[in-house]
């Protein structure tokens, strides 16, 4: 009877731990959207106060530089409003895909090589002052080179891109595989298990928000990076749109672009977080978001 009555107690309490982690993801889940909405709200409005500002501290003139209401006749109210927009949400998907061919190939060869690293000191102490030191070289400077081994295709974005992504998200791993509790890994190693083990079991899951951190700065990275290879060698997406409209003197459709990509990237940069605040909360490490 009395163990009966102590099987019902524990199954209670169990019941009612995981009740709690639930509300308790829930209420994680509220508040970083909420911080997200005010984050993205408050984003747009220093925008365009500082683009409305800019426009008339420096006065330049109304036929270079396009203001909110001129980008939002052109995408909105005009009488050819349907075909700009039609237009940009086709380069835009272009883009789209570009960078995420180069967000996928430089967090996976930064994953693998903080991964690599934290199994080897002597790989880390090798490559990690190689890796700072290209990251040193100005990624304008390496296209013609890049240009020319890989062509101008979809390789050069997935390189252009990826060594954009590659460098901080690298540093942002490498520091949260290095975060992981000394003590948990000693216990892991006094149980005979090795250095994978304690990769897999510690390090990895205390990187998390290290990882996730890596994630949303390498979303407008990537972004910038797809933009910049279709701008110097694949000529599709809207890198190579900005350019030709650029020397086409159409301002209205440079600058209208120019809002669509900053637009998407806040809004990537808001859906990570959120998924971030998701995963965290439900790994029971909420605290140390954003850290």
């Amino acid at each position: 009877m009395m163990d009966t009555l102590t099987s019902t107690r524990s199954a209670a309490a169990a019941v009612g731990r995981r009740r709690e982690i639930r509300q308790q993801a829930t209420r994680a889940v509220l508040q970083a959207l909420g911080r997200s909405l005010l984050t993205f709200a408050l984003t747009v409005v220093v925008v365009v106060v500082l683009w409305v500002g800019a426009i008339e501290l420096f006065g330049i003139s109304s036929f270079v530089a396009k203001g909110p209401a001129d980008v939002w006749a052109y995408l909105v109210t005009d009488d050819d409003a349907g075909e700009h927009r039609a237009l940009l949400r086709s380069e835009l998907g272009v883009s789209l895909v570009d960078a995420f061919i180069g967000f996928v190939a430089g967090l996976v060869v930064a994953l693998l090589g903080a991964t690599a690293f934290r199994l080897s000191k002597g790989v880390e102490h090798a490559l990690m002052p190689v890796a700072m030191l290209l990251r040193s070289v100005p990624l304008i400077a390496m296209a013609p080179l890049i240009i020319l081994v890989f062509g101008r295709d979809v390789a050069t974005v997935a390189v252009v891109a990826g060594i954009v992504v590659l460098f901080p998200a690298l540093v942002n791993i490498v520091f949260g595989l290095h975060s992981a509790s000394p003590q948990v890994l000693d216990v892991v190693t006094v149980y005979g298990g090795s250095s994978w083990t304690a990769l897999r079991k510690v390090a990895l899951p205390s990187s998390a928000p290290s990882f996730f951190a890596a994630v949303r700065i390498s979303v407008p990275g990537a972004l910038t990076g797809a933009l910049l290879a279709e701008w110097l060698a694949t000529g599709d997406g809207l890198g190579s749109t900005i350019q030709t409209a650029y020397s086409q003197v159409q301002f209205s459709l440079v600058w209208s672009a120019v809002v669509v990509v900053t637009a998407v990237s806040l809004v990537l940069y808001n859906v990570v977080q959120v998924v971030e605040s998701i995963v965290l909360s439900r790994m029971g490490m909420a605290d140390r978001q954003g850290s």
